[in-house]
């Protein structure tokens, strides 16, 4: 319980125990949060910090100082008593880079907030590049600086994203020696710190700012010489490298420094030795490829030339060929051959029907001679007689026509029977008045009429 005092009035309930059981009604006295947040932060471990001294007095034989964050704008006021102080003078300096071991302490009265100093050193330069050394291990584990993971720069970029310092040297120079190579060239330019502890930062904004810009091509990251730490230091930052390993668009490093290369030379895609030398990988010399593409002209229109003569050549060997240089000769010759086929057949044909027309006129010789109007024409006769003993016409001869029959034996032709005689020319009538015999081998005669 507390204390009643004069004027008080009524008395406090009880104190909460603690911070949670307080309210409007129970509240502590400040005094009793300030003595609890006290008890509270003494138990904090000492613990070791970086950061940089930005002010650093001794008084009565204590140093009290200001540590800044590297990047960040935090600081802490801290104190060296006697004993670490005494170490401290001369071996650090306003604006040096140190680490120390501190503890925090609360000065109740004003509920000030400060860093006990119990151990304090300055960070060498070698501390640093061994920093950067481990980290690059680090990074080239992860697979950070692959060679397969680089990208490509575009022949002929639309737009060119620069980041570099205010109003530096380096951006004119790469200004100057691009638009000096293409005239062309478009810019979209980003001007940050490029040195101190804000550098990493402000470089990684603007990278994510013109990454995420459509219209550039390839991005830029220009720095002129310096003092390594200046240099080195700042683009060799694990968030800024991290940074450039995820961007989409190829990342050139232009860093003006050749005895120590920062990290941002392994991440970037490709790497230039100065700013002045990334111009001749950003863009091409127009002089150059004017001249390349005159002389190719000039290749291929000797080489059309060669060809065309070529051809015409060709062309000439083939038109002086008889086929065409007397195209109608293929004509001629097959209509005299197709004259000779026609000759050669109608002689053929006339000399069969000849042979054919012997051959009937023989043929009609043979048959005529064989005929019995031949006969007849050599004089020979055809006598006919009647074998019906009917009625006569008025001629005496027999009514029916159909009877007659040639005589060819004397035998069967009586005495007085009516006989039809035919000539060459004409028939004649007659009756026979005696039968003559025919002789036999002998010479004599069978029998008369």
């Amino acid at each position: 319980m507390t204390q009643a005092h004069p004027g008080d009035g009524p008395q406090r309930s009880a104190m909460p125990a603690n911070s949670r059981e307080t309210s409007p009604e129970t509240p502590w006295p400040l005094s009793h949060f300030s003595g609890k947040l006290k008890a509270h932060i003494e138990k904090v471990t000492p613990t070791w910090v970086e950061g940089q001294l930005v002010e650093f007095t001794l008084r009565n034989g204590n140093a009290w100082m200001t540590l800044r964050d590297l990047e960040q704008e935090v600081s802490f006021s801290a104190v060296a008593w006697r004993n670490v102080a005494s170490g401290l003078d001369g071996v650090v300096q306003p604006g040096s880079r140190v680490v120390a071991q501190v503890r925090p302490n609360l000065y109740e009265k004003t509920g000030r907030l400060s860093l006990v100093t119990q151990q304090m050193r300055p960070v060498g330069l070698g501390d640093l590049l061994a920093r950067v050394e481990q980290l690059k291990k680090q990074l080239a584990a992860e697979g950070l600086f692959a060679a397969d993971r680089k990208k490509p720069l575009p022949l002929l970029p639309a737009r060119i994203g620069l980041i570099t310092g205010r109003d530096s040297d380096a951006k004119k120079d790469i200004l100057r020696n691009t638009h000096a190579r293409w005239s062309a060239a478009q810019f979209e330019i980003r001007e940050v710190a490029t040195q101190g502890a804000a550098a990493p930062v402000e470089v990684a904004a603007a990278l994510a700012e013109l990454d995420a810009d459509q219209h550039v091509d390839v991005i830029v990251i220009a720095r002129g010489g310096g003092a390594l730490e200046e240099v080195v230091l700042p683009f060799s930052d694990e968030r800024l490298i991290r940074a450039v390993a995820a961007a989409r668009t190829p990342v050139v490093s232009a860093i003006g420094h050749e005895a120590d290369r920062p990290l941002l030379d392994e991440v970037a895609d490709v790497r230039a030795s100065t700013p002045t030398g990334s111009a001749k990988l950003l863009v091409v010399d127009e002089a150059l490829e004017r001249e390349n593409i005159s002389q190719a002209r000039a290749r291929m229109s000797t080489g059309v030339q060669r060809m065309v003569a070529r051809e015409a050549e060709w062309l000439s060997a083939v038109r002086s060929r008889p086929v065409l240089a007397q195209p109608e000769t293929m004509v001629t010759v097959r209509a005299e051959e197709l004259t000779g086929l026609r000759r050669r057949a109608l002689v053929s044909v006339e000399a069969s029907v000849a042979r054919a027309r012997d051959w009937v006129g023989q043929a009609r010789a043979r048959v005529t001679g064989l005929s019995p109007q031949s006969t007849l024409d050599r004089g020979y006769a055809v006598v006919q007689t009647h074998a019906d003993d009917g009625a006569l016409d008025a001629e005496g001869l027999p009514a029916a026509r159909g009877g007659w029959q040639i005589v060819r034996d004397t035998e069967t032709v009586a005495v007085g029977a009516p006989l039809r005689v035919m000539v060459a020319r004409g028939e004649l009538t007659a009756r026979a008045a005696r039968v003559i015999e025919a002789e036999d081998e002998n010479g004599s005669r069978e029998g008369s009429t």
